[in-house]
């Protein structure tokens, strides 16, 4: 009842999955990722002027109730001899709001860390160490708590030796509380490399301590191969491979090696979801600037199991993050010898998107969303080359006319067939962006 109470009184609006706002720009996955307002699990992004105000009426009645709650009650039920009081008085603090945690005083903040630290790391039954590890898991997100590295650096800690427990029920919420601080590090890391009291050689022992968590939580059962994968998405998008200097470097390309491998290897062995998460991993990866993707030997490799998933995958919403992924690449030269077959591959599917059989209605959507991201790809692929091949022209054709004619025809022949594609769809108005294209070559 308390719990209940505290939650409604804060303005708690529920958890899931951190989304990433970055991905989230992308026009044709937003349609399709379900958006929701997380209030203990922010989205750092801007609140609207409705949403403050709400947010301050809840701050205000949620700071009172807290803060005798914590100072009457809490320090009694948390040492109560029956476990299942503990695990309760520990699941209240999974539904304190940002708002309503930094309106309390510090001691009291304190007080909340401490404890749920504690009942992680000492308490010897598995639900109340399980309820602490969600708990971790939602306060780590708040912004405030994840600029620090001292806090960050203790709930790490709580929360690596929970995913070796040998019940499942724990290793699931540890791993849950593990990606959702790997996403909250990714946000305020920069902010860490400017602050001279920050050890950088501690945080890249914080960085590679992650990375071996999350490695060895991809070895364990869909539930929790699922978080690992999505924590070492988020570790892939900052960490730097190139600089020993920057406090979230790990400066060992193996580490690198070890994730792809990791996040092949779920692509065969995981479920829907594992899945889902390794497309949106792997577009992180391609979204770190210090990897060459061209240089990487086992880029191929990656870029022919997202074209897989794209063909195979029986689900939609699993296609579509591989495609984003696809498209993630800033230029032709990232994509190395795979170029052309990446664009083989795209036509291919989209040629044959058609005859999927959709095992239920809500699946209409998402196979809409696949064709205009895919059509999207490829019209801008084939401006990069229109508007390349135009610089070229007029030096291939003084030296040999011919050769010049024969890449605009290649060029043409290309856009005309993917134009025949889309009218045979029905799709005129992208087939006519197409028509437009090919007359601009000429």
């Amino acid at each position: 009842v308390l719990d209940e109470s505290l939650r409604a009184i804060s303005g708690f609006k529920g958890t899931e999955d951190l989304l990433d706002d970055k991905l989230l720009d992308n026009p044709f996955t937003s349609d399709c990722i379900r958006i929701k307002n997380i209030s203990s699990a922010p989205l750092y992004e801007q609140e609207s002027s409705e949403d403050i105000k709400e947010s301050a009426k809840a701050f205000q009645s949620g700071s009172e109730q807290w803060s005798e709650m914590i100072e009457k009650h809490m320090p009694l039920i948390l040492q109560h001899i029956s476990s299942m009081v503990r695990t309760a008085a520990v699941t209240c603090f999974a539904g304190i709001t940002s708002s309503v945690f930094f309106s309390l005083l510090k001691e009291t903040q304190e007080f909340i860390i401490s404890s749920l630290i504690d009942s992680a790391l000492h308490d010897d039954v598995a639900s109340v160490r399980s309820a602490a590890c969600r708990a971790i898991g939602v306060i780590s997100c708040f912004p405030q708590v994840s600029q620090s590295a001292e806090i960050i650096d203790k709930f790490i800690h709580a929360v690596e030796i929970n995913t070796h427990d040998p019940l499942v029920s724990v290793r699931i919420t540890a791993s849950w509380a593990l990606a959702n601080i790997c996403d909250s590090i990714r946000h305020c890391i920069d902010d860490f490399a400017f602050k001279p009291s920050i050890d950088s050689n501690a945080n890249s022992h914080l960085m590679a301590s992650l990375t071996e968590s999350a490695l060895n939580l991809t070895k364990d059962g869909d539930k929790i191969k699922s978080n690992a994968v999505r924590g070492l998405g988020n570790l892939s998008r900052f960490v730097k491979y190139t600089s020993s200097s920057h406090p979230a470097s790990l400066g060992d390309s193996r580490w690198l090696e070890r994730i792809v491998q990791a996040l092949v290897s779920c692509v065969t062995t995981g479920n829907v979801k594992v899945q889902w998460n390794v497309c949106r991993a792997l577009s992180n990866l391609f979204l770190n600037e210090t990897i060459n993707l061209e240089d990487m030997d086992w880029a191929p490799s990656v870029f022919s199991i997202l074209l897989l998933l794209l063909r195979d995958s029986s689900n939609f919403k699993i296609r579509i993050q591989a495609a984003a992924a696809l498209a993630v690449p800033s230029s032709v030269s990232d994509y190395g010898k795979s170029f052309s077959d990446v664009v083989q591959g795209l036509e291919h599917i989209l040629e044959n998107l058609g005859a999927d059989h959709l095992s239920a209605p809500s699946s209409f959507k998402y196979r809409v969303a696949l064709q205009k991201q895919k059509s999207s790809f490829l019209e801008e692929w084939f401006k990069v080359l229109c508007s390349s091949l135009g610089e070229s022209t007029t030096h291939l054709e003084n030296e040999n006319n011919s050769v010049g004619n024969q890449k605009k025809e290649m060029i043409s022949k290309a856009i005309r067939s993917l134009i025949e594609v889309y009218e045979g769809r029905k799709q005129f108005a992208v087939a006519k962006k197409f028509e437009m294209m090919d007359s601009g070559i000429w």
